[in-house]
């Protein structure tokens, strides 16, 4: 066994770059100890740093060493090692199933499984993660030392009882599993024999790389060079060259236009490259949409979610589609994301076209959408698209392979899988995915899907893997080389012994740095560092040494929001610690000069618009239509004479509207088939049917319906007893849902219509008319509508429509339909002389407007507070003065 030499070296004695010292270090101790560097290995912490080192050894002259990390150094000595049937693939969402097909064999694990599904396939994830823990600290050992390890370990994961008895078992599982994996690459490591090894530390130190230094032959020279030296007791604050700058923002938008802004500062002075660390990764996403505004050229290391990008947006709008309960909004999702067909030649109008259908009638589900009136292109799409879909089985179960070749069947047959192809996150999402029928998908097969291929999965099952796929998966973007590069991202362990100009530090706040970061899922944090895995104090002190190699940056900028969502934040740990090293030796973090530039804008005033419609004025008025002229003449510019509607909402929970259509329908059918009473028992019983029947014609479901049948089973009776009465009185049904026009003289040749609830007469011949409009609101808002009859448009406008030929005396009733207090008849009296007025009046108002009278908005009353136009007349822009002018 070898002795380790270390060689300290303080990174803040060489800011800029610290590779030409780092090479130096190590050719003068190469040449103290009479080696040829070329038959030294030199080891760096990661790959970005190989060629900076490179670089350094070759302006010094003379023979390079092999610059290398663990993983290059493992790769070029051997091709990928084979994975056994059960063994870990460390593919998170592939290595979940196995997790479930291995706990699914424990006896008592099948009864948690079929009580809790959710909760099961937690654990199962929970396995996967613990194993690859294991496994990773196993690989970083010596392969003599490996036994041993997993003996200490069995004995401190014996099983317990008690609390904490199942995270144990599952804890033991998942060592067991990690201790049957392969090999790895990087045991061949140990087998080589180079003149040196050298390894820079800078950090944190390497488990692996230590390990392979004290196992290395006694007569060979290991040597590291640490640059960790003087990061262990702090920060020497008067070392320190410049001090950091910290800007304290408002929020995350306002924090990421100030690294933003930073950035383009340093670009402008000629400072480049700039690196920005994704500490915050959400943030620094912003970030780089506000640099890319200005065509900075980015190189981006820390890439994104793959389900983030358009491609994964495209499978799993398909797999959203393709469930037996889809809404219409997931079929229109799918189609807008660019779908194609030869029989559809034109995909894009027929969805817009669907889409405007949909929202018409109201359809909110796929299944209402087979009996819908839709035109011949809609109907052609639909066909086809549903075409596509069913070949992803809605009902049954099926292994994983089976599931991604209908996936893959769908996506070929919908036009997505070329469009894939030709895009990088596509390529990347398919070799993900492995979806069958690609290279991806062979290599798959050989590494997991002898495992993973007998698990059963439903279409819910296996869309809740495909996300998880994607979501463990990373996208990283075709980048420009680096030293073409205006700003690099990167992760804060990735920027440490890189020569930035710059560094853009956001997310410096107590919740992203200098935190203990995430626990082990099945295992306390005491449990993990005796079984020699990372616990919080050491990811804390990783944390720690990475930001102490940027703290002696020329240029550093630290960054953080006050305010997060609906909590405060404050400082990190790490920022305080060097606050108070700054203040210890009397100095103080630079003044932060906010480098945007702030434009100021002159308030400009907007007063109330004033349309004259004297040519555009509709030749047909509704009830609805002629009571938003009397509640604001701009309201009825903007629905009337414009037709301007708010876009109904196709996924949305059930409304009382929807309860109110229904019971439209129900009560119309009822009354078709009521040819005479009957006993209050068998009619209540027939009511009931037909509201079952008309339910499940609305494709109304049970669960999301329940309310309102439980309110119409209380009011069922009630109206049954509110109708023999009104029988006795020999008061009949005539129409119901009654749609009718009339033209009055007075409106110069505008017509009216309406659609009237219901029409009863009064005996037989009919010597009284009785028109009803269903309510199913507020009993005493009607009560107190009809006290001022002039007030009251709905049932004068409809006895306006039936005034024309009509002989016999008119009457007019709200009917509240109320399950709580019964049914109320509320009567517009003298509504035959409220409707002559209504008709006056509006064959004044219409003249006025076609004499040019302008349709200015009121601007007050309560019919402002829920008006869909009050975005368009800019009601909530108006200067004060114009309120209530005009």
């Amino acid at each position: 066994m070898a002795a380790v030499a270390w060689i300290g070296l303080d990174r803040r004695d060489c800011r800029a770059d610290p590779w030409p010292q780092i090479a130096a270090a190590i050719a003068d101790t190469a040449g103290q100890l009479r080696l040829e560097l070329r038959d030294c290995i030199v080891l760096v912490p990661f790959a970005q740093l190989m060629p900076l080192a490179s670089r350094a050894f070759a302006e010094r002259g003379g023979w390079m060493p092999r610059i290398e990390t663990t993983g290059t150094l493992a790769q070029a000595l051997s091709g990928q090692t084979s994975t056994e049937a059960e063994g870990l693939t460390f593919d998170a969402a592939i290595d979940a199933l196995n997790a479930q097909a291995i706990l699914s064999r424990q006896a008592w694990a099948r009864s948690w499984q079929e009580r809790d599904p959710r909760g099961f396939a937690t654990a199962a994830v929970h396995l996967a993660q613990t194993s690859h823990t294991f496994a990773r600290c196993a690989q970083a050992m010596r392969p003599e030392a490996r036994a041993g390890y997993w003996t200490r370990a069995r004995e401190a994961l014996a099983l317990v009882d008690g609390s904490g008895a199942r995270e144990r078992v599952i804890a033991r599982i998942a060592l067991e599993w990690a201790a049957l994996s392969a090999a790895p690459a990087t045991d061949r490591l140990f087998s080589i024999r180079p003149a040196a090894w050298f390894a820079v530390n800078a950090g944190g130190r390497d488990a692996l790389t230590l390990n392979l230094l004290d196992a290395a032959p006694a007569q060979t020279p290991c040597i590291v060079v640490d640059l960790d030296t003087g990061s262990l007791d702090g920060v020497d604050a008067s070392n320190l060259g410049s001090s950091p700058t910290l800007a304290l923002c408002e929020d995350f938008e306002d924090e990421a236009q100030c690294a933003a802004a930073q950035v383009l500062y340093h670009l402008q002075l000629g400072q480049r490259p700039v690196a920005l660390v994704a500490q915050d990764r959400v943030l620094v996403r912003r970030v780089r949409a506000l640099l890319e505004r200005d065509s900075v050229s980015i190189r981006d290391e820390t890439g994104w979610k793959l389900a983030t990008t358009r491609a994964a947006a495209r499978v799993m709008a398909l797999l959203h589609a393709a469930r037996p309960d889809a809404s219409t909004d997931n079929l229109l999702d799918w189609l807008k994301t660019g779908v194609c067909w030869p029989e559809v030649p034109d995909a894009e109008s027929a969805t817009g076209s669907l889409e405007a259908q949909c929202r018409e009638l109201g359809l909110a589900r796929v299944k209402s959408l087979h009996a819908a009136a839709l035109d011949p292109t809609s109907r052609r799409l639909l066909r086809r698209a549903l075409a596509s879909l069913n070949r992803m089985p809605a009902s049954g179960s099926g292994s994983l392979k089976s599931w991604l070749g209908a996936l893959s069947a769908a996506l070929e047959d919908c036009g997505a899988m070329t469009v894939l192809c030709d895009d990088a996150a596509g390529r990347q999402l398919i070799s993900t995915l492995g979806l069958v029928g690609t290279e991806s998908a062979r290599l798959r097969e050989l590494r997991a899907w002898a495992a993973a291929g007998h698990v059963m999965l439903t279409l819910r099952q296996f869309t809740r893997w495909v996300d998880a796929a994607l979501e463990t998966g990373r996208f990283l973007p075709e980048s420009v080389r680096v030293e073409l590069a205006d700003v690099i991202i990167a992760p804060l362990a990735q920027t440490i012994l890189r020569p930035f100009a710059a560094i853009v530090f956001p997310g410096t706040d107590h919740t992203r740095l200098g935190a203990a970061g995430q626990s082990h899922p099945l295992l306390s944090d005491a449990q993990a560092v005796g079984l020699g895995l990372e616990g919080a104090q050491q990811r804390r002190e990783i944390e720690r040494l990475g930001f102490a190699q940027l703290e002696g940056s020329e240029r550093l900028t630290l960054l953080r929001r006050r305010q997060d969502a609906d909590r405060l934040t404050t400082n990190s740990p790490l920022v305080e610690q060097l606050a108070a090293s700054l203040r210890s030796a009397g100095r103080d973090f630079a003044k932060w000069v906010d480098p945007r530039i702030a434009k100021v804008l002159e308030r400009q005033c907007i007063g109330r618009h004033g349309p004259s419609v004297a040519e555009m004025l509709p030749q047909r008025l509704s009830a609805s239509a002629f009571e938003a002229l009397r509640e604001c003449p701009y309201r009825f510019f903007a629905k009337v004479v414009l037709r301007l509607r708010v876009g109904g909402e196709l996924e949305r929970d059930l409304e009382k509207r929807d309860y109110g259509n229904w019971l439209h329908a129900v009560l119309l059918r009822f009354h078709r088939g009521r040819d005479q009473a009957a006993a209050h028992g068998v009619e209540v019983e027939r009511l009931m049917a037909t509201a079952k029947a008309c339910q499940i014609e609305a494709g109304l479901d049970d669960e999301e319906f329940l309310p309102y049948a439980a309110a119409f089973k209380a009011l069922a009776p009630r109206y049954v007893e509110w109708l023999h009465a009104r029988d006795a009185q020999g008061l009949r049904w005539l129409h119901g849902e009654y749609s009718v026009t009339r033209q009055p003289q007075e409106l110069g040749g505008v017509e009216l219509e309406g659609h009237i609830d219901r029409i009863d007469v009064l005996g037989d011949p009919p010597a009284q008319t009785v028109l009803i409009d269903y309510k199913t609101g507020n009993a005493e808002a009607l009560k107190a509508k009809v006290r001022e009859p002039f007030e009251d448009t709905q049932l004068a406008f409809y006895a306006a429509l039936l005034a024309q030929g009509q002989v016999r005396p008119l009457r007019a009733f709200y009917l509240a339909l109320d399950s709580r207090k019964g049914i109320q008849s509320i009567e517009h009296v003298g509504v035959a002389a409220s409707a002559q007025k209504l008709v006056e009046g509006m064959a004044s108002e219409l003249q006025r407007l076609r004499a040019g009278a302008r349709l200015h908005p009121l601007g007050e009353g309560s019919t402002c507070e829920f008006c869909e136009a009050r975005g368009l007349c800019r009601r909530d822009h108006w200067a004060s003065a114009a309120i209530g002018s005009q």
